[in-house]
């Protein structure tokens, strides 16, 4: 299993192995075909992009209890030594059916579907939706700020603040996929290949006897990735310190490569700032900000003119803050070749195994249809792809270099009012096709007759 990834098959809630142990009692190992999907959209979201897909898949290739968990589960008092026995040797030997990492998606789409016996099925769905829900959630979330960023770069740097190591290493992966250019986690650039930043915090500078000798030092060991952190004590003053930072690596033949702004009125700073390094012949001198930057005010700065070259994102990307969670769901739609589904009110599930297509126009994405998996739709591409077979992977796994570019196509399709920070009352057009429709009015006919007498 790769690194960074769960490994045990005990991440699971306790009433996922109640249940097992019931349908192992009565013998229920019939195929199930469970659906992930999002019922809604966050505010002033409108896709989302999936990510986590990659870590299910090495997870269920790996899916195992290790004899110190089985011991743990027979210290509860719980379950039967047979069924403990069972769960000894119970691997994963399903089916995946799920977009492939990067795909832009929407609400009420199955994102990924599993068939596998009613056991394995069932054990896996916490871990299932945990890792869908956050990478989902945060891919979606750091899209938008290389949307407001518009080509400029992005940088994570929400290590710090993230619910957690595994986050932190998570929405490294997650922000880099949707389009950020690097992170400052070293352990997540090791993990993950992603390309590491950073050069200097407020106590470096406050540890040396002035700001002049603490940019001196810093250039002077690292003369070809100097970027000068101005706000310590005065922004405008720093800058002027930057020049003359500037003008001796000029005179090694080195150049400065960026100042940071952490605080303040972003849009005057950088502009002042922009004057007195331009002043100098110091055009090529980047401006990098950061300091509680989202999507919100990386378009706000921008929008008023702000003369930032690039933008590091922490807190408010790490744990997606105007959005912290997905209403999404794992749920039962087939067991043993019959169609299920659930009518709880707000809740309601659609039955059987199923498909998504897309038609696109122009060379964009017109709209979705939702059917059921042995359908076929003229002119539409089926986006679910058979991803592992007989708890095997169908292909081997796409690096995160090419799931990055295949986010950058997905986005260039997609309509551009979907893009807007604030979207206002545009959606995307999911409609669903009769044949669902059909099967889905008739096991609600048939559950209406057998489980409400009407």
């Amino acid at each position: 299993m790769k690194k960074g990834f769960c490994r045990s098959a005990l991440f699971t809630d306790l009433y996922e192995l109640t249940m097992a142990a019931v349908y192992f009692e009565r013998e229920m190992f019939a195929p199930a075909t469970f659906s992930f999907f999002i019922r809604s959209y966050p505010v002033n979201r409108r896709f989302f992009v999936a990510c986590g897909v990659e870590e299910v898949l090495s997870f269920l290739e790996n899916f195992r209890f290790q004899e110190e968990e089985l011991a743990y589960l027979e210290g509860l008092g719980l379950f039967k030594p047979r069924f403990l026995e069972f769960l000894a040797r119970l691997r994963f030997t399903g089916e995946v059916y799920a977009m492939e990492e990067g795909t832009i998606f929407f609400a009420g789409e199955p994102l990924l579907e599993i068939t596998a016996p009613i056991i394995e099925a069932q054990l896996i769905e916490t871990f299932v939706i945990n890792a869908l829900c956050f990478e989902t959630l945060i891919a979606s979330k750091a899209i938008r700020s290389v949307i407001a960023a518009k080509d400029r770069v992005v940088v994570d740097f929400s290590a710090r603040r993230t619910h957690g190591v595994d986050a932190a290493l998570k929405v490294a992966r997650a922000s880099y996929l949707a389009g950020f250019s690097a992170t400052s986690n070293t352990l997540a650039g090791k993990i993950y290949g992603i390309p590491v930043t950073g050069t200097m915090a407020h106590s470096f500078i406050e540890s040396f006897p002035s700001e002049i000798e603490a940019f001196s030092a810093f250039a002077e060991v690292f003369p070809e990735n100097t970027v000068l952190l101005l706000d310590t004590y005065d922004t405008l003053a720093a800058a002027r310190k930057a020049v003359q930072i500037a003008k001796k690596l000029e005179a090694q033949g080195k150049r400065l490569k960026g100042v940071r702004l952490d605080s303040g009125d972003l849009v005057e700073l950088s502009r002042k700032v922009r004057e007195i390094l331009d002043a100098h012949g110091l055009d090529y001198v980047k401006i990098f900000a950061s300091g509680g930057l989202d999507e919100y005010k990386i378009a706000e700065v921008l929008a008023k003119g702000a003369p930032i070259d690039a933008f590091g994102v922490g807190t408010k990307m790490g744990v997606s803050a105007d959005a912290p969670y997905l209403d999404a769901a794992y749920k039962l739609v087939s067991y043993d070749g019959r169609p299920v589904t659930k009518l709880s009110s707000g809740k309601k599930t659609l039955a059987g195994a199923k498909q998504v297509f897309r038609r696109e126009e122009n060379g964009l994405y017109r709209e979705d249809f939702v059917g059921l998996r042995e359908e076929t739709l003229p002119e539409a591409t089926p986006l679910l792809k058979p991803l592992m077979k007989g708890g095997e992977r169908c292909a081997p796994a796409r690096s995160l270099e090419e799931v990055r570019k295949r986010v950058k196509d997905e986005l260039s399709k997609l309509p551009e009012p979907l893009k807007e920070i604030h979207p206002g009352e545009v959606f995307y057009p999911v409609r669903y096709t009769e044949k669902l429709l059909t099967l889905q009015r008739q096991i609600e006919e048939e559950i209406r007759r057998k489980e409400l007498g009407l």
